[in-house]
């Protein structure tokens, strides 16, 4: 059960943790995931609506190898690959392709999708596109990736940015 959720009491965990673990803190404030983020600082989270999953996608299909991760509280899955095209059929969105990343989506559960940008103190900047469903959990999220020295990849950091600047509000 869910407990009313308490946006200072989330800002007091961030203060607290500044390097944690956002899906931990959501579990020790008995909040979903969504909650979190809309507690971070300004310009760290920039939230587009779920029926641009189509949209969202697509770019994403042209970064090359990310990290695509699933996080629930049983299983952190991280698989690394490019993201192929998909097709909706059957109630799902199936992604096909020469890949290590393939399978089914319930892309019509996606209410919205989080541009993530942080750089917590002393650690390294995070950029990451993230899918939640209409519980504020997230269904996946799709990381830029590093090079051999633990470095975001130029090209996929320059289109993490572009998709932050992209007006997806018409089309």
């Amino acid at each position: 059960m869910t407990l009313a959720i308490d946006p200072a009491r989330i800002r007091a965990a961030l203060a607290e943790k500044p390097n944690g673990i956002l899906e931990f803190i959501a579990r020790e404030q008995n909040v979903p995931l969504r909650a979190v983020l809309a507690e971070l600082p300004e310009g760290e989270a920039k939230a587009i609506a779920g029926e641009k999953f189509d949209a969202v996608w697509e770019d994403l299909t042209s970064w090359g190898d990310v990290l695509f991760l699933v996080h629930t509280k049983d299983v952190v899955a991280e698989i690394t690959g490019s993201l192929p095209a998909g097709t909706h059929g059957h109630g799902y969105f199936n992604i096909h392709g020469d890949s290590p990343i393939g399978g089914h989506i319930k892309a019509s559960n996606c209410a919205e999708i989080v541009l993530l940008d942080r750089t917590p103190p002393g650690g390294r900047r995070s950029c990451s596109v993230q899918f939640f469903n209409q519980d504020g959990e997230a269904m996946f999220k799709v990381f830029v990736g590093r090079d051999k020295e633990r470095n975001l990849l130029p090209d996929q950091l320059a289109k993490f940015e572009a998709l932050k600047t992209r007006d997806l509000a018409a089309g």
